[in-house]
């Protein structure tokens, strides 16, 4: 499973954007399931209430997952370390990539040094 970064959905919903087109083509091409977080989906839309945006993208027929109890136990402790080792991780992207390690998934994000801090995450 592939679980997308909010900055890869904005790319993909920004028509004229040469980037996003190529990481649909990429996803598409992996054959793998796509999803995104529930984080990323707030973001999302967000952005797009901010900007009075009347026509929200479909958004939400992508499979979403919820942010579990589970997520807050790894995602406390991924802060933590990042933390103590003097990198800092937001809170957001700590939360994500539970989500991600919790799933076994892949994220694919183009903000790739969020997370070269963070063990055992593994990137699309």
């Amino acid at each position: 499973m592939i679980i997308l970064d909010t900055d890869v959905l904005i790319e993909i919903f920004n028509k004229g954007s040469k980037k996003g087109t190529d990481a649909l083509e990429k996803i598409e091409s992996s054959g793998e399931e796509i999803a995104i977080t529930s984080l990323s989906l707030h973001e999302i839309l967000y952005g797009l209430y901010k900007y009075g945006k009347k026509k929200t993208p479909s958004i939400e027929k992508l499979e979403t997952i919820e942010f579990s109890k589970e997520d807050a136990l790894l995602s406390a402790k991924i802060e933590l370390d990042a933390e103590q080792k003097g990198c800092m991780v937001s809170r957001i992207d700590a939360m994500i990539t539970a989500i991600v390690i919790n799933r076994k998934a892949q994220l694919f994000t183009f903000n790739k040094k969020h997370f070269q801090a963070i063990p055992n995450i593994s990137l699309f």
